[in-house]
């Protein structure tokens, strides 16, 4: 399946298939990173409240001189904000300086809260409550949220939001690489008409995979680095965008380039999972009123 420049939303909008992620990328880095980006052909750029850096990525969007009507912007709500949709995402657009997102996911389906110095899950509130609370936004807001979505949601978690949803999630954004293909997430995302938003195409830092022996055969095979091949691998699918993340200039530039894989290629490169499977983040959340936020972080990741 060759790659392509866009995915098409259930809205009719146009994602850019490549974006930039920002994840990490800390102020005074990321500015630069974003300009870079634009400036080199990317038209996406993701980022987060829970980042920590939405105003240096509107920084960086209007140092690029690229007009804010060609980049597609997304954003999320954070885990403490699920109480009030309306508050966070007037929060993101004074952040971002922006007067709208092209898209808005819910960042994780977990409400949290602060209490004595910890970080826990909020039992007070349900995402599926606040998921009702960014439909509302959505309707009543549609100059400043053009799109709404999900993040780090499962194929079970999905079936319930589904069925108390009167907007379906335009997108669902998932951690997707050759040691976790996500594959029951995917297809069936696909089946409901919600595109796949693939992040940690690489695996993680440092990750094992750019050292894999199939991975670095193909790199070889199109003459491109094992990043390439494992970014190019998601933008080959259907219906799937991909996040790169890096605030290297020679990265963001090289990270651009988009191989059109075979099929032989990708079946290759997806066998890894049954012999090297790991993730960056789990999406297990039992047990999160009783953990501390390090552990916390532990168990997701730091996503």
């Amino acid at each position: 399946m060759p790659a392509s420049q866009f995915v098409k939303l259930s809205t009719g909008a146009q994602m850019p298939t490549v974006g930039l992620g920002t994840w990490k990328s800390a102020p005074g880095e990321v500015e630069s990173a974003v300009e870079i980006a634009l400036k080199n052909g990317y038209k996406h750029v993701d980022t987060a409240t829970a980042y920590g850096n939405e105003k240096e990525v509107g920084e960086g969007i209007k140092r690029s001189g690229v007009p804010r009507e060609e980049i597609f912007l997304t954003t999320k709500l954070d885990n403490f904000d699920q109480a009030d949709p309306q508050k966070a995402l007037e929060f993101s657009l004074k952040a971002l300086d922006t007067t709208y997102l092209d898209l808005w996911l819910m960042h994780w389906p977990a409400p949290m809260l602060r209490k004595d110095g910890k970080q826990l899950a909020d039992k007070s509130l349900n995402w599926l409550d606040t998921w009702k609370g960014m439909e509302k936004v959505y309707k009543a807001h549609p100059d400043k949220v053009k799109a709404i979505g999900v993040s780090n949601v499962s194929q079970e978690f999905m079936k319930q939001l589904l069925a108390i949803a009167t907007v379906v999630p335009a997108v669902n954004q998932i951690e997707l690489h050759p040691s976790c293909t996500g594959t029951e997430e995917v297809e069936f995302c696909k089946g409901k008409g919600i595109v796949i938003t693939a992040y940690s195409p690489l695996g993680s830092d440092n990750s094992p995979l750019l050292q894999n022996e199939v991975v670095g055969g193909l790199a070889k095979k199109y003459n491109v680095s094992p990043a390439n091949i494992l970014i190019s691998l998601q933008a080959n699918k259907i219906n799937t965008s991909v996040l790169t993340k890096s605030v290297k200039e020679h990265r963001i530039k090289e990270n651009f380039k988009i191989i059109d894989l075979e099929d032989e290629d990708i079946a290759a490169l997806e066998a890894i999972d049954k012999t090297a499977h790991f993730r960056a983040c789990s999406p297990d959340w039992t047990g999160w009123g009783s953990l501390g936020f390090s552990d916390m972080k532990k168990k997701l990741g730091e996503a």
